[in-house]
């Protein structure tokens, strides 16, 4: 029976980090770029790379409130609330206070607001193909499963260890 594959990298993972081969640092070169690959595209619809995320959020589930809109585009409160701010002076959407809590914000599309979100599927997919060029089928799939791999292995390591444990 032959032997296992030798592991030779070195044990100790401070020796082994570099900057220039941190799969942390290119990916995210890649979704600085693919942001403003993104932006170029919905430029003309009068958007920049933050406005399209919670008008397409919207138009895929509308209304929402403010609060689950802020969390859905992994941004905090204010940020969402300066958004709006701009959505909202282009006639895109429109905000309205719950009548059973005042403090709850419902966020929903105006007519315009889903003529410009309805264009959005497109030009984001154009971009995905734009950036999974060179790639089959299988290869696409298989992107998708290193990345999915390394969401469920950012999930763990962002869960405390149980009490006791050390790191």
């Amino acid at each position: 029976m032959p032997a296992p594959p030798r592991d030779d990298r070195p044990q100790n993972h401070a020796a082994i980090y570099a900057p220039e081969r941190s799969i942390g640092l290119q990916l995210r070169r890649i979704v600085v770029q693919l942001g403003a690959a993104i932006e170029c595209r919905v430029e003309p619809l009068g958007l920049t790379d933050a406005q399209w995320k919670p008008l397409l959020r919207l138009w895929l589930r509308e209304p929402a409130s403010a609060s689950a809109l802020a969390r859905e585009c992994h941004i905090d409160s204010g940020a969402l609330t300066r958004l709006l701010d701009r959505l909202e002076a282009k006639g895109l959407v429109r905000r309205d206070r719950a009548a059973h809590d005042r403090r709850v914000v419902h966020v929903a599309l105006t007519n315009a607001g889903r003529s410009v979100a309805g264009r959005l599927p497109a030009l984001l997919g154009d971009a995905q193909q734009a950036l999974l060029q060179g790639f089959d089928g299988n290869e696409q799939d298989a992107l998708r499963g290193y990345l999915d791999r390394l969401e469920a292995n950012l999930q763990a390591l962002a869960t405390p260890p149980p009490d006791g444990d050390q790191i």
